[in-house]
């Protein structure tokens, strides 16, 4: 019995001994593991679906970090002190290998290739509804794992079955097929799982078929959302340019783009209203700061932790820093843009007239009668950090590890227990899929398909907007947006112009609510926001350092700890940016030498998608003679990348 039960936290916890607790797993390469002697009753289903939860995103056990937290780092809305090569333009290469990888969905082939079989025979002892459900949970990964590399690649090779290791046949599978091909596959993946898991797990913390509708309805406004966005460029199938054309596979393929488009945001609705008619939202905070997530109707899948098994993160850890020179929140801290976009409790945007917004001389004046999410989301000083100490200052000057970069430091996460306190373990759980996002998806969805916001969607936008203590009139707050005033925030833009005020805060609706949970990056790349860099620098910028806050920063003596030069970076002893600059803290302003990010935030178009490694091509360019040409490679390169190993990328169409 005591056995079974640490199974079950295993399985749990996602995939952190599951080969432990089953020899099988343990044996390299899987195709050692003959069928006739595995994947025969229920449970070995499940221990080997368990295996495939490592590759969701939580909190990594064991690593210093901030864990989920630090995922929207090196976007508009959070940052990190190190700069990103993502923005900066020419930085990034063609890489000599890549993330080409088909060893998970490899796996996931090899389980339904082995499982069905089987199944349809009557051959898997067990509960019918548990191995059918274990079995939806493979597709449901497998969905996952090519929505990851469809992200990173668009056009993508769709292989659902095991190969043999015939050269001819290898190098056939390597065949791109256009990206919103791959977007359908995805969906009929997610539809089988969404067909065969059950509405309740099997065992605590696995999927349900709820988490395969909602990572459903994101696959498609992702699809649908690309294909509107970036249309009449490369990276969209059938576009001007796209390199699939020359392609000599692809000679026959056709694409009417407005259905496509309607179809990927219809089934976007579609599946998040089924999740989100399901699942009432809860308190927020909890959400995030709990060490148990398991009544929490709104969390559809979270990771547990464990500190007596060892199993635990340090995301506590680092929000709880405490310093001499001000408390860390583990090396990131939210923008001045975030910070200025989040709306009052009136409903009201900050510049509006009777926002009774009380300015940004303090972070206390910042933080009042603002959205509830935010405030629960940032630290102020006087909050609580544990039951011995107050958050008195943001640490801007201390060690990078652990410091505020910003001076908004982060709070969402924190729990103040004193046992998670610095340097030791924490173990609150990690939400990996909340039905809130549902909500989102299907306004942003239904908004841009009927270009109005529907009775569904008000519903929606009101329940989100009552838990965050703001007005549920969102008509005022779009008659008071004025979109010149929110021109500093990357995603008021699409392809270089700015959208509407109800498009705008449907988005803005989205950042408030996500903040911090890892969706901002590929949300930029899916609306196309990115343009307006490739003409016009993005300076990231925190909290207004000098005015009244700088007299935070001295020491017992009354002499300032707060060290900078006349504007040009050329100290390297400086701990903060320049009031020659700005007002407002500017962590990539501080020291200019190996610091590609001074001048900006830049951008190239070739960048929202990343070029395929080298070894790609010479893997499936060897003829018979083993001589490499690249022209008979089934893959082509991504536009503005070339094929060629450390090479930067070029500019596409002037971009």
């Amino acid at each position: 019995m005591k056995k079974q039960s640490i199974i079950i936290l295993s399985l749990a916890v996602g995939s952190l001994s599951f080969t432990a607790c089953n020899d099988f797993l343990d044996r390299e390469p899987l195709s050692s593991v003959t069928s006739e002697h595995y994947l025969n009753t229920e449970t070995e289903l499940a221990s080997f679906g368990a295996a495939q939860y490592d590759a969701l995103p939580a909190h990594k056990p064991g690593e210093y970090s901030i864990g989920v937290f630090k995922t929207d780092n090196n976007s508009d809305n959070q940052c990190a002190a190190k700069e990103d090569d993502n923005f900066v333009p020419g930085e990034r290469r063609v890489p000599t290998s890549g993330e080409w990888d088909f060893k998970k969905i490899r796996d996931c082939n090899y389980f339904l290739e082995t499982v069905l079989p089987k199944y349809e025979e009557g051959k898997i002892s067990g509960l019918d509804a548990n191995i059918r459900h274990y079995i939806g949970e493979m597709y449901f990964f497998r969905a996952f794992q090519y929505f990851t590399f469809m992200k990173k690649y668009g056009d993508f090779p769709i292989v659902d079955k095991i190969l043999s290791d015939d050269y001819v046949e290898l190098a056939e599978a390597n065949q791109r097929r256009p990206q919103n091909e791959v977007a359908r596959f995805i969906l009929a993946d997610l539809d089988k799982a969404t067909e065969m898991m059950k509405e309740t797990a099997p065992e605590s913390n696995r999927l349900t078929k709820y988490v395969a509708l909602l990572l459903k309805s994101r696959v498609a406004l992702y699809e649908g959302t690309w294909l509107k966005y970036h249309a009449g460029t490369d990276r969209v199938p059938g576009g001007p340019g796209w390199p699939g054309a020359n392609a000599d596979y692809l000679k026959d393929f056709t694409i009417d783009l407005n259905s496509e488009i309607n179809f990927f945001l219809s089934e976007a609705k579609k599946a998040s209203q089924e999740v989100a008619d399901a699942f009432p939202l809860g308190d927020y905070s909890s959400m995030f700061n709990s060490v148990d997530l398991s009544d929490m109707k709104e969390v559809l899948l979270w990771r547990r932790y464990d500190i007596s098994l060892k199993v635990f993160h340090y995301v506590v850890s680092y929000l709880q820093t405490v310093n001499p020179s001000g408390n860390g929140c583990g090396n990131t801290g939210f923008t001045r843009t975030l910070v200025e976009s989040v709306l009052m409790k009136n409903g009201l945007p900050i510049y509006a007239s009777g926002s009774g917004y009380k300015g940004d001389k303090t972070l206390e004046d910042v933080a009042t009668d603002r959205d509830n999410r935010f405030r629960e989301s940032i630290s102020i000083p006087g909050d609580p950090i544990n039951s011995l100490n107050n958050f008195t200052r943001p640490g801007i000057t201390i060690v990078t590890e652990n410091k505020s970069t910003t001076g908004y430091c982060l709070r969402k996460g924190l729990n103040q227990d004193i046992n998670m306190g610095p340097t030791l373990p924490s173990n609150t759980g990690c939400v990996i899929f909340r039905a809130a996002e549902a909500y989102l998806n299907y306004i942003e969805a239904s908004y841009i398909k009927n270009g109005n916001v529907d009775g569904t969607a008000e519903k929606y936008w009101k329940a989100l907007r009552e838990r965050a203590g703001i007005d549920t009139d969102f008509r005022k707050t779009i008659q008071a947006t004025d979109m010149g005033k929110e021109s500093h925030l990357l995603s008021a833009y699409t392809a270089g112009q700015l959208i509407d005020a109800t498009m705008y805060n449907i988005r803005r609706e989205r950042a408030c609510e996500l903040m911090s949970e890892g969706f901002r990056w590929d949300d930029l790349r899916r609306w196309r926001s990115m343009d307006q860099l490739i003409n016009q620098k993005y300076i990231v910028e925190g909290f207004k350092l000098w005015g009244e806050m700088q007299n935070w920063y001295v020491d017992e003596s009354g002499q300032s700890l707060l060290k900078y030069t006349g504007g040009d970076g050329s100290s390297k002893e400086a701990n903060v940016s320049s009031p020659a600059n700005s007002n407002y803290l500017r962590p990539y302003q501080i020291v200019k030498e190996n610091n590609n990010l001074y001048n900006g935030y830049g951008w190239m178009a070739a960048y929202y998608l990343s070029p395929i490694g080298m070894s790609q091509f010479n893997i499936t360019s060897s003829g018979n003679s083993g001589n490499i040409d690249y022209t008979i490679s089934p893959l082509y390169q991504n536009p503005g990348w070339p094929t060629e190993a450390g090479a930067s990328a070029e500019a596409v169409n002037g971009f």
